[in-house]
């Protein structure tokens, strides 16, 4: 597979270097048009299976996210994720997560931007809305995991958690498993019921089912719920399959886990990326020596783990800003070649970049009129 394209590199001086890309709803559509919502899903499940197998500290540097967390006028969380490719540019995103804005405000759960900065200039090269491009990474970084720790004939996908999250995990998962069927559950009774609709475009079966069902039939479980800190589990852990493989997604603040310690410890748990794994993901709940690889070493040495698809396996994502480097730099390079994205000039630059208010030249003539203070 070839390495990621670059994406918009500034040769030289010029207009062009002034200008920021926008990538909104608009031009997001257009992009999923051109290439086709699938592939647009496989070209993201492949390029961060690429990016962890070939990840060097010494060319990227990651960086757990940090924020704010609020109780007013809601409970939610503010938070930033930075990630630098050495060289070239650095992504932040800027995330917010409040369980209560689907019903209170009509508004997602998570709500997010993307922003692409050139390293050696600071200048901000791209805005991207970052809603879609994080469900769709995190539906990839669970693909990825799973084709290392499922059984490759596992047919049956268990949702716990209808939300929007959850559309993603199927589609994701639709795209390297054979499925047959998708199990669901949820405590709000409209999300369980709406579910099926939103994921029509899959052609798969959906069954909305009791909670012990779900966890009796599933070959891959994934939780996906916005459950409140010190609230979880959010399944028993009973009732299973032996070679049950759980993708943990819902956990994402220190306190906050959807599963039961005793499953955990008999299980082999893989952390996304383990420093922020152990602070707000299921790996919380454990000691050093009960967590197993990482979704870094499982991607370089898969035959390594590959007796474990017999057994219980979870892997524990947290969503790190790695995955969020890739799918925006996919976004971007579909974006450059379909002539997409609106181009604005965000920074004041003045012709001599000594004088701070040299673009403000036009208006000389009332700055001089204008009486000191």
């Amino acid at each position: 597979m070839n390495a990621v394209r670059p994406v918009m590199q500034l040769k030289g001086a010029g207009s062009a270097m002034r200008m920021t890309r926008i990538l909104g709803e608009q031009e997001l559509r257009q992009i999923v048009r051109a290439t086709g919502l699938h592939a647009l899903m496989d070209e993201v499940i492949s390029t961060l299976e690429y990016e962890l197998e070939h990840f060097d500290p010494a060319n990227t540097e990651l960086r757990k996210r940090e924020g704010f967390q609020y109780q007013h006028p809601h409970p939610g969380v503010l938070e930033w994720m930075p990630v630098m490719q050495v060289g070239r540019h650095a992504v932040i995103k800027l995330v917010g997560y409040n369980p209560r804005s689907p019903e209170e405000l009509g508004l997602p759960t998570i709500l997010s931007s993307l922003s692409l900065y050139d390293v050696t200039t600071g200048h901000l090269r791209a805005v991207c809305d970052g809603t879609f491009p994080t469900a769709l990474r995190t539906g990839a970084a669970s693909a990825v995991a799973s084709r290392l720790l499922a059984r490759e004939d596992s047919r049956v996908l268990g949702l716990v958690g209808c939300g929007a999250q959850a559309v993603t995990q199927a589609h994701a998962l639709s795209r390297v498993f054979p499925l047959g069927r998708v199990l669901v559950h949820d405590i709000a009774p409209e999300a369980m019921r709406s579910f099926a609709r939103r994921v029509a475009f899959l052609g798969l079966e959906v069954v909305a089912v009791p909670l012990t069902r779900v966890e009796q039939e599933a070959d891959i479980l994934c939780t996906a719920t916005s459950v409140a800190v010190g609230a979880g589990p959010v399944v028993s852990g009973r009732l299973i399959k032996a070679h049950l493989h759980i993708n943990a997604v819902g956990s994402d603040l220190p306190g906050k886990t959807e599963l039961p310690l005793e499953m955990l410890r008999r299980a082999l748990v893989c952390p996304d990326y383990l420093p922020q794994a152990v602070v707000e993901g299921e790996c919380q709940q454990l000691e050093p020596g009960e967590i197993g690889p990482s979704l870094f070493e499982l991607t370089r040495s898969p035959e390594q783990w590959r007796s474990h698809r017999d057994g219980l396996t979870v892997f524990d994502s947290t969503g790190f800003s790695l995955e969020d480097k890739v799918v925006l730099e996919v976004i971007l390079a579909h974006a450059e070649r379909l002539g997409v994205g609106r181009l604005l000039q965000v920074e004041s630059m003045a012709e001599d970049p000594k004088d701070p208010y040299g673009f403000l030249q036009e208006t000389a003539t009332c700055l001089k009129a204008a009486p000191a203070v």
